[in-house]
């Protein structure tokens, strides 16, 4: 694929919104529009979820409930590619069940995933939509989210869910859990990549940028 002049809609939570950057200009989407020429609109949303949240967050943090698939009307509707990264947020804060594959509602991961990918094939159906998954990130194997409540599964059964419906519909996938050589759980590369335990820093938006960029030159 030629990115030069390429319009990409970029779905996502606070690293697509660019949390853990120096600056905006370092975020991976904003990488691929001042160095390939790409046409980026970033849709990220700190602290947003692929499933509905049960119980609504207090006022401060409202914006938390708008959950991927509530957005996907509001994208622009001319984008040449679609990627699609979240997940981690169901993990470290949502209490949503995971469900089970025929769900076909936004109030479990699964039913959530089904509803979002399916949403995006009926608006951009001639259109590739990548999905990338979570990073890993601290504390990933831990009983209690970060609201106290019991988590229904570690990072890497998330991870393993958004593969698994993706290739239902067969949607592409760069699996950054497993290839994108960050894990703040390993001392040397939080260092170097994540130094919060989560977010990437501006190396750290270097290599996703770099993996997105090889995925879509060969779309």
């Amino acid at each position: 694929m030629e990115l030069k002049g390429t319009k990409i809609n970029f779905l996502g939570d606070s690293i697509t919104e660019g949390h853990g950057a120096s600056s905006i200009d370092h975020v991976y989407w904003k990488l691929l529009e001042a160095r390939d020429g790409v046409i980026a609109r970033g849709y990220g949303i700190g602290g947003t979820r692929i499933a509905r949240q049960q119980v609504p967050m207090p006022p401060e943090h409202a914006k938390w409930d708008q959950y991927f698939g509530s957005r996907v009307a509001d994208m622009d509707p001319d984008a040449d590619v679609i990627t699609v990264f979240g997940g981690t947020n169901d993990y470290g804060h949502g209490d949503a069940a995971i469900g089970d594959f025929s769900d076909r509602t936004d109030d479990t991961f699964y039913g959530a995933l089904h509803n979002l990918y399916h949403a995006l094939i009926v608006k951009y159906p001639d259109r590739p939509i990548i999905v990338m998954t979570p990073l890993h990130r601290e504390n990933e194997n831990r009983v209690y989210n970060e609201l106290g409540v019991r988590t229904v599964g570690t990072l890497e059964d998330y991870v393993n869910i958004i593969q698994e419906v993706a290739a239902y519909y067969s949607l592409p996938v760069l699996d950054l859990y497993r290839t994108s050589g960050m894990n703040p759980n390993i001392p040397e590369l939080k260092a170097r990549y994540n130094p919060d335990g989560l977010h990437p820093n501006d190396a750290g938006y270097e290599r996703i940028y770099y993996l997105l960029r090889r995925m879509l030159l060969g779309l």
